[in-house]
């Protein structure tokens, strides 16, 4: 796909639209066409994708790509989720600091998604449950391009909030499969160590180690889906489109049907939509996340078809062959259901 063809996907300026139309095939575009910093940076990641393969390779558990968390701040204690045969119920939980127990809320948006990924690549590339959280954190905000200042809106201080709710969140997952009906209790997170740190008046935790518990560590070992970061940079300030991202790396390359398979509207919404009250609005909001993911994602073939999508058969972002090393004990996934 050259340059122009991925600015007539990533863009919704009409005018913009229409004056790009007869460049489109043109493999570098005019550099005064007034993008904005989000789509100039889906046009450079998309790119960059097409061209070479990554250096490194990020990793999510199966589950959290069919089932995400929450997108927006609620003051739930408890949210669900389902795709297909698969459910998620996550209650927030409480964490001591030093002198009291404190009520966390869910974690939510951007963030806890990408702290997620750190953690689980961070444990498949160590072999090991115990993340050291603190100084691999910054480096991978960097990397991510995340402003890492404190105060109470920086970058380190928004990420710490949500590895906190991260880690004593209680996550529960519900299968159905073959007749059978089975519930896990999977808590992502055993232990959380902290640094006490005092900020003025008030005490925080910094984050010191995280380690996964036995239970999401092995299944994470065995069904752990490769994503390209340079992929989730790109999409870091939505949610919606981070999750529609790790769906369609999960779900395109397990089609066997050599048609591919047709979504409606309804299902998508349900997955994916809870946030939503009207209709109209979640198939605007999704159909936009969609364009950008498949700027960076440019081997999957989805189409919108009247009343739905349709999904074909397509390579994973990541192939099997490019998980080396220390990673080549991870099993790619290709099973389960989900929409």
């Amino acid at each position: 796909m050259a340059q122009g063809q991925r600015l007539l996907v990533v863009t919704e300026d009409t005018a913009q639209l229409e004056a790009i139309q007869a460049i489109a095939e043109l493999p570098e575009l005019p550099a005064n066409l007034g993008l904005t910093k989000r789509e100039s940076q889906l046009l450079i990641a998309g790119d960059q994708i097409a061209s070479e393969p990554p250096d490194r390779n990020d990793y999510l558990h199966t589950v959290m790509c069919q089932v995400g968390l929450p997108r927006r701040a609620t003051e739930a204690r408890s949210f669900e989720r389902q795709s297909g045969h698969i459910s998620i119920s996550l209650e927030a939980g409480r964490l001591y600091n030093g002198r009291e127990w404190v009520d966390q809320p869910l974690p939510f948006g951007t963030t806890p998604r990408l702290v997620m990924v750190h953690i689980s690549s961070e444990a498949i590339r160590t072999q090991s449950r115990k993340v050291e959280v603190g100084d691999s954190m910054r480096q991978f905000m960097q990397t991510l391009g995340i402003a890492d200042g404190g105060g109470p809106r920086g970058g380190y201080t928004q990420v710490r909030r949500q590895i906190e709710a991260l880690a004593v969140c209680k996550l529960s997952i519900g299968m159905q499969s073959e007749g059978r009906v089975v519930t896990v209790d999977s808590k992502p997170f055993k232990r959380f160590d902290a640094w006490l740190h005092q900020d003025g008046s008030q005490r925080t935790l910094w984050p010191g180690v995280m380690e996964l518990s036995t239970d999401f560590y092995e299944t994470l070992a065995e069904h752990a889906v490769p994503l390209d970061y340079r992929a989730l940079s790109a999409l870091k300030q939505s949610a919606l489109s981070l999750d529609i991202y790790t769906w369609l790396a999960h779900r395109l390359c397990r089609i066997n049907k050599q048609g591919g398979v047709m979504l409606s509207w309804q299902n998508l919404r349900d997955q994916f939509g809870q946030e939503y009250s009207e209709s109209r609005d979640f198939k605007w909001e999704f159909r936009r996340a969609l364009r950008q993911v498949q700027v960076v994602y440019p081997t999957a073939r989805v189409a919108e078809i009247a009343g739905g999508l349709h999904l074909y058969p397509s390579p994973a972002p990541i192939q099997r062959t490019l998980v080396r090393g220390a990673e080549a004990s991870v099993a790619v996934d290709n099973s389960g259901e989900g929409a």
